[in-house]
């Protein structure tokens, strides 16, 4: 691949959440329109040999323009092998987040000087790893619990059955992690805790810091994307998504018209606005299956 062109725009970074805001299930696609309409779908992610996340081919070409053009950031909660299958389109980026702000990629590899910084911050500031995972399993009930998961040892989570499980039960174990500086959140069938010290919008800023920008521009949909739009100079998020469901925003954070896979098409047009007037590419030909 060839390297970013960031020449025209190199002091704007746009740091991005990846499921759901650029990239989506076949479950998450939406599509409203009768199926000789939809939209053609690149596939960007293969799981167990068989395709798992797509964006349009519109997105695929707006998104390569803003990875040659500015610090295109892929920015999310995944381990770093959930990340590694994804295959986006455009330049490879230099620099990208995993596990919540828990893991720096730079040119694939995790940044030592990173790592061990968020080891003291964690260590400082919150409650052990194994006291939280250990309160979380006893308070929960294996009759809606289907999995339990740890997350690069920084963070754990559970998959839950959201029809059985109880009212309150997410706000009573919330309230006992935040006096020991953990979050607790539901999002879709998962229950996260994560230390509150650990955050996408830290790392954005170290990645702001290293590379000398000047601006930065966000998009994510979920609860834990809150803290990296409140961070951003600028942000985006979708019509949908667990910040849609509970009615979050804020006065630099717009909406987007659309939902689903069309959400994720309408965020790279206003990241490729917002980085530069005459960076969003014109129409393109169609090209034949």
């Amino acid at each position: 691949m060839t390297a970013p062109d960031t020449s025209r725009a190199a002091t704007t970074l746009v740091a991005s959440d990846l499921d759901r805001t650029l990239i989506y299930s076949a479950a998450a696609l939406r599509l409203a329109v009768p199926d000789a309409e939809a939209p053609r779908l690149l596939c960007v992610e293969v799981y167990g040999h068989k395709p798992l996340s797509y964006l349009t081919e519109t997105a695929a070409a707006l998104l390569g323009e803003l990875a040659r053009t500015t610090v295109f950031v892929p920015t999310t909660t995944r381990t770093r092998e959930q990340y590694g299958r994804v295959r986006l389109p455009g330049p490879a980026p230099r620099f990208a987040i995993c596990a919540n702000g828990g893991h720096l990629l730079v040119d694939g590899e995790s940044d030592r000087d990173w790592q061990a910084r968020v080891s003291r911050r964690l260590t400082a500031e919150s409650a052990s790893l194994a006291e939280v995972r250990a309160r979380l399993l006893a308070a929960a009930d294996p009759a809606w619990v289907l999995k339990e998961r740890v997350a690069e040892d920084l963070f754990v989570y559970l998959v839950v059955e959201r029809s059985l499980l109880p009212d309150g039960w997410v706000e009573e174990v919330g309230e006992w992690a935040r006096s020991r500086g953990w979050t607790v959140s539901l999002q879709g069938r998962k229950i996260y805790a994560v230390p509150a010290p650990l955050t996408k919008s830290a790392a954005m800023r170290e990645v702001a810091r290293r590379t000398g920008a000047t601006r930065t521009l966000a998009a994510g949909d979920s609860l834990l994307d809150a803290d990296l739009l409140l961070a951003a100079d600028h942000a985006w998020r979708p019509a949908h998504g667990e910040l849609a469901e509970a009615g979050w925003n804020a006065p630099h954070v717009q909406v987007t018209a659309e939902d689903g896979v069309a959400a994720g098409e309408a965020i790279l047009r206003h990241l490729l606005r917002a980085s530069g007037p005459d960076l969003l590419p014109g129409p393109r030909p169609e090209r034949a299956c």
